[in-house]
């Protein structure tokens, strides 16, 4: 698919990876709609590309229903979607204290990585069956952002791992599912990237976390991600695929 003159959504389109893949689209002439829940943040990007910005929530069917429809009066129907928002958490088993971990912790980070990230797929694939076929009847794409945490999950990375892993897992049979209407699915999971989250760490934690990726040894980029992001939707042979992007990275237990 071109990219140039399509509507685009990206969550978590704010920040981070998100952002550089926001800006990205609109380089290359996508008309993007930044979903987040911070809206100051999305509405400042928003300016910045000459897109609009969309107060989103993706774990709630009404915040994403109304979103959808604030990005469409704006750009028109989405062919592109971005799924890049998610949270983070590291919590053992069992803690030093001899408690188990709380599960609403485990439960948020499903909801908001695993199920917020169908949630937001559903609807935006409901809107898109509807839509005309361009090339190879081909109607829209759709990316899922999960982590290499996926298969090299760190010690108190369950329920990360596991949202993460959700994402993997429904590759494909997502891809295989939307065959039919012409909508691609592909997820691309990221290694350790320098996004605001990773710069609050302290220099020396972040310079020892580059040094562990073989090649190149350093932080992935953001906008090494959002090129692939972009990649993955000119590409009409990619679907049902998960990438990683980590410099063959392979994660230590901690």
């Amino acid at each position: 698919m071109k990219i140039d003159g399509q509507a685009a959504l990206v969550t978590g389109g704010a920040s981070g990876l998100g952002e550089a893949t926001a800006r990205e689209l609109a380089r290359l002439g996508a008309k993007v709609a930044v979903l987040d829940v911070n809206l100051a943040l999305a509405e400042k990007v928003a300016a910045d590309i000459g897109g609009v910005a969309c107060l989103c929530d993706i774990t709630s069917p009404d915040s994403v229903a109304a979103a959808l429809a604030k990005a469409t009066a704006a750009h028109g129907p989405a062919r592109i979607l971005m799924n890049i928002a998610g949270i983070g958490s590291a919590k053992r088993v069992v803690g030093k204290d001899g408690q188990a971990a709380p599960l609403e912790d485990f439960a948020k980070v499903i909801n908001v990585n695993l199920i917020g990230s169908y949630n937001m797929s559903r609807l935006f694939a409901a809107d898109c069956v509807k839509l005309d076929p361009l090339d190879d009847s081909e109607r829209g794409v759709m990316m899922f952002t999960a982590s290499v945490a996926a298969f090299d999950g760190q010690v108190g990375q369950q329920a990360y791992s596991a949202s993460k892993g959700g994402l993997v897992g429904m590759t494909l049979p997502m891809a295989r599912d939307l065959a039919q209407h012409g909508i691609r699915v592909c997820t691309i999971a990221p290694g350790l990237f320098s996004t605001p989250l990773m710069k609050q760490l302290p220099e020396p934690v972040q310079q020892s976390l580059a040094a562990s990726i073989p090649f190149p040894p350093r932080l992935g980029k953001p906008e090494e991600f959002a090129q692939l992001a972009c990649h993955i939707v000119t590409n009409n042979h990619l679907n049902g695929e998960v990438i990683r992007l980590d410099g063959a990275l392979r994660m230590a237990p901690r």
